[in-house]
Parts: C-alpha cells; structure tokens; sequence
C-alpha cells in the first residue's frame, strides 16, 4: 500500500472543500487498485457529492438543521455548538474508497471528493491518501 498525507487549510468558517484534483493527480500514474482518502480528526468528514451547483452550499445548510448550533451538545469545549462538529462524522463518515483504473478516478461525471469540516476551532487538516494496487 501507498499513502501519503496532505494538508488543508479550511479557514474560520464551514466549509464543504474539493479536493479532486489533489486526489486525481495523486492516483494518475498508479494503474488499477483502490484509492482510500481519511481524514483523521474527530470533526471532519470525507463525502463524494457534487459541488459547484449549489450541493455543497445545501450539504452546510442540511448539516446545519441537522445539527445546529446551539447549547444542546454535552462536548462543549470550543466555540459555540462546538458539540456538534464531534456528531458530524457519524452523518459524514471520515473516510471514502474509490475504485481507479488505469490510473483514474472512477467517480460519476458530477462526483467530487469533499472534505468537510464544520469546526470553525481548527484552521488545518490532514487528509491520507492511500492507494492499494489492484
């Protein structure tokens, strides 16, 4: 198996961030095998959406009545709500597999591969792209 670490910087607000093309340039010249992308923090999550549509912008606002920003969440340490970036990745799992062939992605004509990240508390990500060889 291959892996490899990269960093993101999400910044002070939610955010729903595409990372397609790091993930398409890592795989390109590895052949067939299965691309596993984690992220390892206990308040982000990797989803495979469209986004450029407004879907990203509607995956936030779906978050955010699913889990709003309020005093109901008993981890309260952080910002305001903060509770709630800790639910977020039992609805947005912190990982995704992707088949590659030929050194592709084969994700459909509208996928994209999203970090997501609703803690506002924590600015930088890492993301592990793991390539297993098929």
């Amino acid at each position: 198996m291959e892996s490899q670490v990269h960093r993101y910087r999400t910044g002070d607000v939610e955010r729903v961030l595409d990372i397609t093309d790091d993930v398409s340039d890592w795989v390109a010249e590895r052949g067939d095998g299965l691309l596993h992308v984690f992220v390892p923090h206990a308040t982000a999550g990797i989803a495979i959406l469209e986004t450029g549509a407004g879907s990203d912008d509607d995956l936030l606002a779906a978050l955010a009545d699913l889990l709003p920003v309020d005093d109901r969440w008993r981890h309260r340490h952080g910002s305001h709500g903060h509770g709630r970036s800790h639910v977020m990745p039992a609805l947005v799992p912190p990982y995704a597999t992707v088949p590659v062939l030929g050194g592709r992605l084969m994700l459909g004509t509208w996928q994209s591969i999203c970090l997501v990240d609703l803690n506002i508390d924590n600015a930088d990500r890492e993301v592990r792209f793991s390539f297993v060889a098929g």
